[in-house]
């Protein structure tokens, strides 16, 4: 099967940033998930291994508890706690490789320094509509995952056999999470390829599935439950629901940084369900709501993204943010099912 995914005129600009770097950081988006944390330690792990590049793993915050299993996450360098660390990183490396992130935005309190470097810049990614200045732009956003695109780039660039079980891991991870595990957005066969390929590496994907989804305190066990017995919403007639976690709800159930991961897919097992989305409030920031949308076949939880949540995304797992209330985010989520009931009822 032919799983190649850059062009020759890709393949050749690509052969020849990695042979000249010497020194490389490797940046993922705030609030990094299961893909970019992926991504960037495999292919962070393939500048090391085939390049002997010094590849430095940054992300602009934390990330969940349940992700701080994957090999090699104690050498990631948050920006929030090392501000200074990453300043020089950033001054002296020949490259930079963004990888699941579309926009310099993504990276928040970053984006400035991250734009003021001199280094030369790729961007490896999966979501639509780049927008960055690079020397060079992989992007398919017909892809899975970005950890998809970090084998298939690899694989063809003959670096697969130099690969071990710890990159593998890494991999696995993000293509896993970033499908739901493989429930959405995974319907084609070159995914299952390369999972078999994945597989000749030794991980043990039974295991990778509970370090991440079986991997939760009793608090946030409890505060899941408590959300979708008292907070969902559900609209039978429209096929909808949405939910919200306020600030409050987060301090009486001790919540951590991953602990409503995953909790928008659970209206999805509701018959005959189309849309869900989840509200929460940032335990921080004020008047900030974090939106994610998840949906089946063909309705577009991107398009309501990008319409109602100044967001976007794929076609059934999408995401944006409201600068507002939490109140005021669940009245226009009310409004967003209202003004999709057309196509949530057909």
């Amino acid at each position: 099967m032919n799983i190649d995914i850059l062009s020759p005129e890709q393949s050749e600009t690509l052969l020849g940033i990695l042979n000249a770097t010497k020194k490389a950081v490797v940046i993922g988006h705030k609030s990094p998930d299961g893909d970019a944390l992926g991504s960037c330690l495999s292919w962070a792990r393939y500048l090391r291994v085939v390049y002997n590049v010094e590849a430095t793993v940054v992300v602009p915050d934390q990330y969940p508890d349940f992700l701080k299993w994957l090999p090699e996450s104690e050498t990631i360098v948050r920006y929030d706690k090392h501000k200074d660390e990453v300043q020089n990183l950033l001054d002296t490396v020949d490259t930079i490789f963004c990888l699941d992130l579309n926009q310099a935005s993504r990276v928040q309190e970053l984006e400035a320094p991250l734009v003021a470097s001199k280094a030369q810049k790729v961007l490896i990614d999966h979501h639509l509509y780049p927008d960055m200045d690079t020397v060079l732009t992989v992007s398919h956003p017909e892809m899975s995952s970005t950890c998809e695109l970090v084998f298939r780039i690899i694989w063809q660039l003959g670096g697969f056999e130099q690969m071990d079980k710890k990159w593998a891991d890494q991999v696995y991870c993000g293509m896993m999470t970033d499908t739901g595990g493989f429930t959405f957005n995974s319907t084609r066969p070159e995914i299952f390829f390369i999972i078999s390929q994945i597989l000749t590496k030794g991980i043990d994907k039974d295991k990778i599935y509970r370090n991440v989804y079986n991997n939760y305190s009793v608090w946030a066990v409890r505060l899941r439950g408590y959300i979708m017995a008292q907070k969902l919403n559900y609209y039978e007639d429209l096929n909808a629901s949405y939910f919200a976690i306020s600030k409050m709800d987060m301090e009486e159930y001790h919540y951590v940084k991953g602990d409503a991961e995953g909790l928008v897919n659970v209206p999805l097992t509701i018959k005959g369900l189309k849309l869900s989305i989840s509200l929460r409030e940032d335990n921080v920031l004020e008047n900030t709501v974090w939106v994610s949308l998840r949906s089946v076949d063909d309705f577009p939880a991107n398009e309501v993204a990008a319409q109602f949540f100044n967001g976007g995304g794929h076609l059934n797992a999408a995401g944006g943010h409201l600068n507002c209330s939490l109140d005021e985010a669940c009245q226009i989520a009310r409004q967003a099912i209202k003004a999709w009931a057309d196509r949530l009822r057909s």
